[in-house]
């Protein structure tokens, strides 16, 4: 278990821990795939593929012969997804290059469903991004993105949130959202892009705009036994031995200053965080933690019309 990239500088390598992998329900994925009418598609494109993650999960309740095409923009991920396939024996349907979510490096109408998970959310300019899906989509094909609002996260009270005062949880909440603000601030993404995706996709000319909430969400409890018990253990254990909030101390304090913190504010409030997450871990350790992991994460879909537009 664990992420064998955490700690690397490339983007999102503290993201691709095993909690990745109990994000869906198979059968919930299923049924999006009817729902989305998956069984016609077979060019697959991937934006911000990373290793690959996504892009297998949903081509696992497609066609056998369906043909997924990866891109990212770090030249690592795109390694590593590249083995990734081959030891999965993916390799002869799946490939993967090197590219950037504004710019695709593809023909206008290449792809029968075009789609990212939590990309958007990292993107300076993810207008230009759904532009860019949009096009390389073919007339009638789908364009569908996986991305969360993460500041709802702050207000699910779990056993030991709740044990908060109101002025504390509201301060976590205002710390966390002068965060998110900053980090739209110095341009590298809004992690709470979520809720505004369907009116991003409506600007960019898509039709049939749908929006579906993710039905999956880990129950933690003692013993935490579960497989994804085990992964959220786990991983909130190492984020408190490496002092990471939901980022590194050093990014913490750029987007808090960038959403307008005041810089001798910071130390107290930073330390504040990691304490609401040591007591987290302190709740596992002895067995008495229990919550629900999982916030507001949506499946956003729209169609690229048939006509000239």
């Amino acid at each position: 278990m664990g992420n064998e990239f955490k700690g690397r500088s490339e983007h999102s390598a503290e993201c691709f821990g095993e909690t990745r992998d109990h994000w869906w329900h198979r059968d919930f994925l299923r049924l999006m795939a009817k729902r989305w009418k998956l069984e016609a598609v077979r060019d697959v494109l991937d934006v911000g593929c990373g290793v690959g993650h996504w892009g297998v999960l949903l081509a696992s309740v497609m066609s056998g012969d369906v043909r997924v095409t990866g891109v990212e923009r770090e030249p690592s991920w795109v390694e590593q997804a590249r083995a990734r396939a081959t030891t999965l024996g993916l390799a002869g349907r799946f490939s993967y290059q090197l590219g950037e979510a504004e710019r695709l490096p593809f023909p206008d109408d290449s792809f029968d469903l075009t789609t990212c998970q939590t990309v958007l959310i990292h993107l300076r300019d993810p207008a230009a991004a759904i532009a860019e899906m949009r096009r390389v989509t073919r007339p009638g094909g789908l364009v569908a993105v996986a991305e969360p609002n993460n500041l709802a996260e702050s207000l699910l009270l779990d056993s030991v949130s709740n044990q908060a005062g109101v002025d504390e949880i509201m301060d976590l909440v205002r710390f966390q959202l002068t965060c998110e603000r900053g980090k739209v601030a110095v341009g590298e993404g809004d992690n709470s892009l979520g809720n505004r995706v369907p009116g991003l996709f409506v600007a960019q000319g898509l039709v049939e705009v749908e929006a579906h909430v993710n039905d999956r969400a880990t129950a933690v409890f003692a013993p935490y036994a579960a497989p994804a018990q085990q992964a959220f253990v786990e991983e909130e254990r190492d984020r408190m031995a490496r002092r990471l909030w939901i980022w590194s101390e050093a990014d913490t304090r750029r987007y808090f200053l960038g959403g307008g913190g005041a810089a001798g504010d910071f130390a107290a409030q930073y330390a504040r965080a990691l304490a609401s997450r040591e007591r987290i871990v302190r709740g596992l350790d002895d067995d008495t933690y229990h919550g629900i992991a999982g916030g507001a994460f949506y499946l956003v879909s729209g169609r690229k019309g048939r006509g000239r537009a």
